[in-house]
């Protein structure tokens, strides 16, 4: 049985000092041995953590019973050990990173629709599905049919407007992989005169968890040490290729050049062939670190201390 367990959640919501709730929440991990990524903003909180199944029960209980978080919802993944190597708990302009921060999620977003739900919606010929995820998470793995755009990064999403205007007479359902940059993305589309504007609630992950994942081709790109994960039981599908021979496969990997790191999938033949690294040039570079045949090299922790550079409150 898997003793741990791996939370990703967000909650748009006021917070009206978010530096001093930011140094509480710290410490509150810390007590509870939990490891992960957490985002602080004056609009809320978005994290994804990691730890014993007790404890983690313990965290959730806790922020549910905070009248600012009492509509929070989890995603609960088991697992064998924890995801993460350290806490990061920062405070920053937005808790997901749209470069849009006068959009407010609370006062308007897209319609949610339930996993069960979506897979009967995204049939209709007025539907259209929008993955609202960066190129390296779509090319790993999408939704059938789905449209992709071409982006490094959720910032440029608004940039895209244009590309999406031929959508406005359809109902569109917008997907990521937990549902925090659909609430920005819909509320971004229906301030710009979209109408029929939807969400997966809870996104790949909820939907692998309620639904199977039926539909859902390739592999979930997730942000820890699992780098990507199988949510389809039910018709699975792989459709990434192999960064170098272009094969069909879904192992992501970090290139072994450090300066390059590039994270793309690459094929176990290939991986041996140019020792871990994503080309010939990276392979003789003198700084490339030794072969991982996972093709995954963590980050070291260079000394990490999560108590650092602040002090617990006094009681």
């Amino acid at each position: 049985m898997k003793q741990y367990s791996i939370l990703l959640y967000y909650c748009y919501t006021q917070i009206e000092d978010p530096q001093a709730f930011r140094e509480k929440h710290h410490f509150f991990c810390l007590d509870l041995n939990l490891r992960g990524r957490i985002i602080v903003a004056a609009e809320g909180i978005n994290g994804t953590v990691s730890g014993l199944e007790g404890d983690c029960g313990k965290y959730m209980q806790h922020l549910k019973k905070d009248p600012r978080f009492s509509h929070i919802e989890f995603k609960v993944e088991a697992s064998d050990n924890h995801a993460f190597q350290k806490l990061n708990v920062r405070v920053k302009s937005e808790i997901v990173n749209a470069g849009l921060p006068k959009i407010n999620p609370r006062r308007k977003s897209g319609t949610y629709v339930e996993p069960g739900e979506f897979l009967e919606l995204k049939k209709q010929e007025d539907v259209v599905v929008l993955d609202v995820r960066s190129n390296y998470e779509h090319r790993l793995g999408k939704f059938e049919g789905a449209i992709t755009l071409d982006m490094e990064n959720f910032r440029e999403f608004p940039q895209k407007l244009p590309e999406l205007e031929s959508l406005k007479d359809k109902k569109v359902i917008t997907y990521c992989t937990g549902g925090i940059k659909c609430e920005k993305a819909s509320a971004f589309l229906l301030e710009n005169g979209f109408e029929n504007v939807y969400q997966l609630h809870g996104g790949i992950i909820k939907h692998g968890l309620e639904a199977g994942g039926e539909d859902f081709e390739g592999k979930c790109y997730v942000f820890d040490n699992r780098v990507a994960i199988d949510v389809n039981k039910v018709n699975p599908k792989v459709i990434a290729a192999c960064h170098i021979c272009q094969g069909k496969i879904d192992h992501m990997v970090n290139c072994a050049n450090p300066s390059c790191n590039l994270h793309v999938p690459i094929c176990p033949d290939c991986l041996i062939k140019y020792e871990g690294a994503c080309s010939t040039e990276c392979q003789k570079h003198p700084q490339k670190r030794p072969f991982n045949e996972e093709g995954y090299y963590q980050k070291t922790l260079n000394g990490y201390n999560p108590y650092r550079g602040i002090k617990r409150a006094e009681k």
